[in-house]
C-alpha cells in the first residue's frame, strides 16, 4: 500500500481507522488490570513494529534514509507513542474508556490551529463550522461534570494532547511530501517511540506478569490496532488534511461506547449520547468537501 489513494478511498480508510481504534480503549482498559500503563503502551507499539519488521526488511528502503528523515521519524515516534499514547494509557486508569476516546476529539482543534500556521491548510467556512459543532458536542458530553479522580486523568491526558498534536501535523507534512513510503513511516516511529517508552516504563513499573488472556489482548493491540491501524492512517494522510483526519476520528467514541457497553458495562447518560450525536454532525460538515488533496 504505497500508491496515493483516491479521496473516497482515503476517507474510507479514515473511517476504518476510527472503528479499529475505537476498540483500543476497551482492550487497553482490560489489559491495565495486569500491566502498568506505560509498559502496556511500550509493548503494544514495539510489538507492532516487530509485526511489520519482515515487510520493512524485504523492502530494503529504510537503510538509505537520510539523517534528517531519521530525526523526523524519531520525533514522530516520540510525540505519538512515548508522549501521546503513553499519557493516554495512563489517563485510562482514572477515566472511563468512552471518556478518553471522546477526549481524542479535542485534538481536532489543536491540529487545526497549528496546521493553519505550519501547513498553510486553511479550512473552508463549512469545515470551520463543523469544527465548532464538534467542539460543542464535546462540551455537551462533559456538561454533567466530573467524578472524583477524573480531574487528574484529564491533566494527564492534556500532556498527551501536546504529543498527539505535534504528531498529527508532522505526520501530515511528511506523508504529503511523500519523501518516505507508508510502511517505513508507520514502522520506524513505532520502533523508536515504543522502544523509548519501554526503556522508561520497565524501571518504573517493573517486568509485567499477566494472564494469557491479557497477553492475547496485547498481541491483538499490536497487530490489528497498531500495525494495521497506523498503516491505514498514514496512507490516508497522503490525501486527507491533518484536521480532516482528526475530525473523522471523532467517530471513535461511538464505537468505544458500543463495545464498552458490552464488555465493561459503561453506560452513557442521555446528555452524553446527545454530545456524540452532535460530534457526528460536525464530522459530516467537515467531510462535505469536493475532493481536495
Amino acid at each position: 500500500m504505497t500508491s496515493k489513494p483516491s479521496y473516497p478511498l482515503a476517507l474510507t480508510e479514515a473511517f476504518l481507522v476510527s472503528l479499529i481504534w475505537g476498540s483500543s480503549f476497551i482492550f487497553v482498559k482490560l489489559a491495565l488490570e495486569d500491566i502498568g500503563p506505560l509498559t502496556l503502551a511500550g509493548l503494544r507499539y514495539f510489538l507492532g513494529f516487530l509485526v511489520l519488521l519482515p515487510f520493512v526488511a524485504r523492502s530494503g528502503k529504510t537503510i538509505s534514509l537520510p539523517r534528517a528523515m531519521w530525526l523526523r521519524l524519531f520525533l514522530l515516534g516520540l510525540s505519538a507513542y512515548a508522549v501521546g499514547n503513553g499519557a493516554m494509557f495512563w489517563s485510562l486508569k482514572y477515566l472511563p474508556a468512552t471518556t478518553v476516546s471522546f477526549l481524542m476529539g479535542t485534538i481536532t482543534l489543536s491540529v487545526l490551529l497549528t496546521g493553519v500556521f505550519w501547513l498553510r491548510e486553511i479550512p473552508t467556512w463549512l469545515q470551520a463550522l463543523g469544527i465548532l459543532v464538534t467542539l460543542g458536542g464535546t462540551a455537551l458530553f462533559f456538561a454533567s461534570g466530573l467524578r472524583p479522580g477524573e480531574p487528574l486523568g484529564l491533566a494527564i491526558f492534556c500532556v498527551g494532547l501536546v504529543g498527539f498534536t505535534f504528531f498529527g501535523i508532522l505526520g501530515r507534512k511528511t506523508a504529503r511530501a511523500q519523501q518516505v513510503d507508508t510502511l517505513t513511516l508507520t514502522a520506524v516511529p513505532l520502533a523508536l517511540g515504543g522502544g523509548v517508552l519501554l526503556l522508561v516504563a520497565i524501571p518504573l513499573e517493573g517486568l509485567p506478569h499477566a494472564a494469557p488472556l491479557t497477553w492475547g489482548l496485547v498481541l491483538w493491540l499490536a497487530t490489528v490496532n497498531t500495525a494495521l491501524g497506523y498503516i491505514l492512517y498514514n496512507h490516508a494522510l497522503q490525501v486527507l488534511t491533518a484536521f480532516q483526519m482528526n475530525v473523522v476520528l471523532n467517530l471513535t467514541p461511538v464505537w468505544t461506547a458500543l463495545v464498552g457497553w458490552f464488555l465493561l458495562g459503561e453506560r452513557l447518560t442521555l446528555v452524553q449520547a446527545a454530545g456524540i450525536v452532535v460530534v457526528i454532525s460536525g464530522v459530516m460538515l467537515v467531510q462535505r468537501k469536493n475532493g481536495q488533496t
